[in-house]
C-alpha cells in the first residue's frame, strides 16, 4: 500500500501486477528482480526490488523523476504489507461484470 500511496501522492500512472493470484506474474517478478520478495517497482527499466514507498519516493526524487512535495501520502510508506493484508489479497475473488 505504501508504494501505491507514493504513486497517488505524485499523481503517477502505474500498472499494478497481481503476483499473489498469478504464478506467471510472480515468476516474472522473480526473474526480473533476482529475488522473491515484493513489492518490486520497475522504473524506466531499473528494478527496485523489495522496496518501501519511502524508498521508491527517494529514488524518484533523487533521479529528478518527480519534484519533492510536502503533500502527505494516504497510507504508511515505511513498510510493506503485513501477512494479514497479503492473505486478504490472496483470498479475494475478482469482481466480474456480465
Amino acid at each position: 500500500m505504501g508504494v501505491r500511496a507514493i504513486m497517488a501522492k505524485y499523481d503517477l500512472e502505474y500498472e499494478d501486477i497481481d503476483i499473489i493470484n498469478s504464478q506467471e506474474n510472480y515468476a516474472e517478478m522473480v526473474a526480473k528482480s533476482g529475488q522473491p520478495l515484493s513489492p518490486c517497482v520497475e522504473v524506466d527499466g531499473i528494478m527496485l526490488a523489495d522496496v518501501s514507498g519511502e524508498e521508491v519516493e527517494d529514488y524518484l526524487v533523487k533521479n529528478n523523476l518527480v519534484a519533492s512535495t510536502d503533500k502527505d501520502a494516504e497510507a504508511p510508506t515505511d513498510r510493506g504489507c503485513s501477512d494479514e493484508e497479503h492473505e486478504k489479497m490472496r483470498q479475494s475473488q475478482p469482481i466480474r461484470f456480465f
